[in-house]
């Protein structure tokens, strides 16, 4: 069955570029990563889940391939897995930048009501 890619899923595999048949990580890992972030800005959601998983296929990579040279192959795992970090980082910076920019990423709360001036003493 293809990838829809308007959900948020198939958006998550769009940007991570798992797009094998079979992919390298299930969809229930990514609806997991993507319920990690429920309560945040859709679009932030998928940017973080996308996040986590380049860096869990980083973290796989680093652990299955190291670095491996044949006769005229050569394979280096740190750096892929560098390069995989990378992108999640540009991904969480995109929804750190969504997320202020919609004031969504904290609210400022009034701490409390001031009567007059600070350090002068109230008389009642």
């Amino acid at each position: 069955m293809p990838t829809d890619f308007k959900t948020p899923l198939g958006k998550v595999r769009l940007l991570t570029a798992d797009l094998s048949t079979p992919p390298k990580i299930s969809d229930e890992i990514l609806d997991g990563y993507l319920g990690l972030y429920e309560a945040a800005e859709p679009q932030c959601a998928i940017w973080r889940a996308a996040a986590d998983a380049l860096d869990a296929m980083a973290t796989s990579d680093l652990l299955q391939s190291r670095v491996i040279r044949t006769q005229d192959l050569s394979v280096d795992g740190a750096k892929f897995a560098a390069e995989l970090r990378k992108q999640a980082a540009e991904l969480r910076l995109r929804a750190d930048e969504a997320d202020a920019a919609n004031d969504s990423f904290f609210d400022v709360i009034p701490f409390g009501w001031s009567p007059g001036q600070e350090g002068v003493e109230e008389h009642w």
